[in-house]
């Protein structure tokens, strides 16, 4: 029997585990309704990848939402952002399934979780039930779908992880049924030189290029001349059969000479390596044009794992004299495809018109601590704040500091720290650092206030500024009147809202006891379910008690009558 070599077994065994043999019939859909998606596995957001498939749910909240197997709940969390009510369920098999931005769980659940929100006095809990504890079944009912947390519209938001590395993968590998027969859509096309010596077109910065519909299906780009390094870009978007959603691609492809240079899809990736993104999409034309171009080529600072293939990073060198056929190729996860192919000619430019760097007098080095002096702030940006080397724009102020533009992604939270010494003890308790959005609107940044330093921690360069709050939140009843009888009303309703630094923290008591009202930042309103508790009196007084950021506070006291 001959010997297997190390180096062939240590190979074999990277096959197996990488090549994972995903369930195709173990699971159950989540829902009883068609299964239509309004947001893919992979897809674009801000700052992340999506980590699941958005359901949808016929534009409607309450449809039952089922545990896709046999399992026991691991985690539930009521949050107001994020994925806002979520349940999590661990499956024997070793996979975890998540739903999200529920409007309520089953009755058995909510009212498990009730117990603990009242417990705490607190609408936002979250529990890890013991291993066991809240054990489920295959196909049983667990919630009803909604449009809490950071949804925009009823949907239910879809994962399934492994239980161990809590890595999210594609529900689509496990068989889930969704129609899909549309090609992907291919919008624009971009070529980059990526060198100093690069140029594409007679041109040394990212040039757009038009190509054509062939008579075979595939797409053909007008002729491209360039010289040195290039890479291509793209934006587009696949749809699935019954929904006009823009969803992402799942995979893409780059070959030159029939050679593959990139090959990158989404199977899993980590939610570690989620923010990465910002590196696989142009982001500086996304900061100006908001549309995302995403790259077949692997930039600076790029730590994605989701390339299956990779030859010299993605980019292609041109030699003058030469000619290429690059060709992308976009598929979804059902196979349909767009094809482009690009011819490419090695031509020297000889306009000479290559754009000279624009500087400024700081530059910041992405592998080293960074800080600048700001007049009335600094900021301090820290080690692999950025993802690579560049000129930063900075204007001083004295209450007003611009730290450059929404063209460069930050990697990892900075500091901006504010010198409040000039102003008064009760002034600064009104005081707040504020980021100006491009209407010269202040938002509330997190502020700590340490003495006469305030700091926040962000990720977003812009505009700051040190605001002032002096007017406390309002608060006024939405479904009823003051000593109206509620004999046949399921729930009361109270709108909040704050004009500037927004809403803190709020209470609420009803004849003294304290309950729980459930908070919709989106509608701004405060809601109870009169099923929950009830104290036996015919004349009611509820006390509703808001607190905005800086510590303004507002209360108001209402009574009704309930037989």
């Amino acid at each position: 029997m001959r010997k297997i070599s190390l180096s062939l077994l240590l190979l074999f065994c990277f096959t197996l585990f990488a090549q994972e043999d995903y369930p195709k019939d173990a699971f159950a859909p989540p829902m009883d309704i068609p299964i239509i998606l309004a947001g893919t596995f992979g897809e674009l957001r801000s700052n992340h990848f999506h980590s699941g498939v958005d359901i949808k749910t016929q534009q409607r909240e309450g449809v039952p939402v089922n545990s896709i197997g046999d399992g026991t709940i691991t985690r539930i969390k009521v949050s107001l952002w994020g994925y806002g009510k979520v349940l999590y369920i661990a499956h024997p098999n070793g996979y975890t399934s998540v739903y999200g931005h529920l409007q309520k769980f089953s009755p058995s659940i909510e009212a498990y979780i009730k117990k603990l929100q009242y417990n705490k006095k607190s609408f936002e809990v979250e529990v890890f039930p013991d291993y066991g504890e809240l054990k489920v079944s295959k196909g049983e009912l667990i919630a009803y779908s909604g449009n809490t947390g950071g949804s925009a519209g009823p949907h239910l938001h879809f994962e399934i992880r492994s239980s161990i590395s809590e890595k999210p993968t594609n529900p689509l590998l496990y068989g889930m049924d969704v129609a899909d027969a549309t090609n992907p859509i291919l919008e624009k096309l971009f070529v980059y030189p990526l060198t100093d010596k690069s140029h594409v077109n007679n041109n040394y910065e990212r040039t757009q290029v038009n190509f054509s519909k062939q008579s075979d299906g595939t797409y053909l780009a007008d002729k491209v001349t360039a010289l040195g390094e290039i890479g291509i870009g793209f934006i587009g978007f696949d749809r699935l059969d019954m929904a006009a959603n823009k969803n992402g691609v799942y995979s893409v492809e780059l070959s030159v000479n029939g050679k593959t240079y990139s090959l990158y899809d989404f199977e899993s990736f980590s939610f570690g390596e989620t923010r990465y993104i910002n590196t696989l999409v142009d982001y500086e034309y996304y900061g100006r044009n908001r549309q995302r171009i995403q790259k077949s080529f692997k930039s600076a600072g790029n730590n994605l794992s989701i390339y299956k293939e990779l030859y010299n990073n993605g980019k292609i060198d041109i030699n003058e004299g030469l000619s290429y056929t690059a060709k992308l190729l976009i598929k979804d996860y059902a196979g349909n495809k767009v094809e482009l192919n690009i011819p490419v000619d090695g031509v020297k430019n000889l306009l000479g018109n290559k754009k000279e760097k624009k500087t400024t007098d700081n530059y910041v080095i992405a592998k080293k601590p960074n800080n600048f002096d700001l007049g009335g702030a600094k900021v301090y940006f820290p080690t692999n704040t950025f993802y690579e080397d560049f000129y930063i724009e900075l204007k001083k102020g004295k209450d007003t500091v611009t730290i450059h533009n929404n063209t460069v992604p930050a990697h990892r939270n900075f500091t901006i720290t504010f010198d409040v010494s000039k102003y008064s003890k009760e002034v600064q308790k009104q005081l707040f650092i504020a980021r100006l959005d491009s209407k010269l609107r202040p938002n509330h940044a997190n502020t700590y206030k340490r003495g006469n330093e305030f700091t926040t921690r962000t990720r977003n360069l812009g505009t700051y500024t040190l605001a002032r709050d002096t007017v406390a939140p309002t608060i006024r009843t939405k479904n009823f009147k003051e000593k109206q009888w509620l004999n046949n009303y399921k729930y009361l309703s109270v709108q909040i809202a704050d004009d500037l630094s927004g809403v803190d923290t709020y209470s609420a008591t009803l004849n003294g006891e304290w309950i729980l009202m459930e908070y919709e930042p989106k509608r701004n309103t405060l809601t109870y379910n009169f099923d929950d508790k009830i104290a036996d009196q015919t004349q009611c007084v509820l006390k509703v008690t808001v607190t905005d950021n800086v510590g303004n506070t507002n209360t108001l006291t209402t009574s009704f009558y309930r037989k």
